[in-house]
């Protein structure tokens, strides 16, 4: 059975983020950040780490730089990417635009990436045999595709593979409509019924069942507690709009 963890908040700088402590062992540094701590205003307010949600830039770009201390790395080693709820898992290049993929993937130890989510279940893969590890954004859109596949498949071996499902909506708190539940009524115990025609969709039961459907252990996958449900701690595009974005972010440990 996948596994629930709870993150720990830890205060880094002018930060207050959320460690994934257990992951720590495989040596990397991974964290999800809050929707405190930054400089952005209005319903932006205040840690929004997305420049393409109508925030002011330069807000944006500090919140960013605020980031990149609390992961010891400078701003241009925080590699973005421009995220579209596709399938595409590109490799982590620094100095670079972000590519347009929902999944970013290295062994570079200098590189710290990141994955913005507002609900969407944002997803770390580690390799405990080599240095590889890799973020994804997780909608349902890329889970009814191939994004989690693709990423699995930048691994040599999925058994080594361990896996982390962050913080977002709740099945409690998502419905959809009977076309989106239809793509994933195979997966046991992922879709409830809810008034009417409409249902209720767990995404990271969803998740962890395609995850170990591609090879990994299910004793290999963490699910978090923590939601986004109240858009307190973190931001929710269900509960507000419009609103900014958090982010997993992870690097090598040094």
């Amino acid at each position: 059975m996948p596994v629930p963890i709870a993150l720990r908040p830890e205060v880094r700088g002018p930060l207050r983020v959320h460690h994934a402590s257990a992951f720590a062992r495989f040596g990397v540094d991974a964290v999800v950040t809050e929707r405190v701590g930054g400089v952005s205003k209005g319903p932006y307010e205040s840690l929004n780490l997305a420049l393409h949600v109508g925030d002011d830039p330069n807000d944006v770009l500090e919140n960013r730089a605020r980031v990149a201390s609390a992961m010891g790395v400078s701003a241009d080693q925080l590699v973005f990417a421009d995220q579209v709820h596709g399938d595409r898992v590109a490799d982590a290049q620094p100095d670079a635009p972000a590519v347009r993929a929902d999944g970013l993937f290295t062994s570079r130890p200098d590189l710290a990436l990141v994955i913005m989510v507002a609900d969407c279940v944002p997803i770390l893969l580690v390799d405990e045999q080599s240095s590889d590890f890799a973020v994804v954004h997780a909608g349902w859109r890329g889970l009814r595709g191939d994004v989690l596949k693709n990423a699995v498949d930048r691994f040599s071996d999925p058994t080594s593979v361990h896996a982390l499902l962050g913080p977002s909506i709740s099945v409690r708190r998502y419905q959809v409509g009977p076309d989106v539940a239809e793509y994933f009524r195979d997966l046991p115990g992922t879709v409830q019924p809810d008034q009417g025609d409409r249902s209720l969709l767990d995404l990271r039961q969803v998740a962890a069942l395609l995850l170990v459907g591609f090879g990994l252990r299910d004793d290999h996958v963490r699910i978090c507690e923590e939601s986004t449900d109240d858009a307190t701690i973190f931001y929710s595009a269900r509960a507000e709009q419009p609103c900014g974005r958090f982010a997993l972010v992870a690097r090598r440990s040094s």
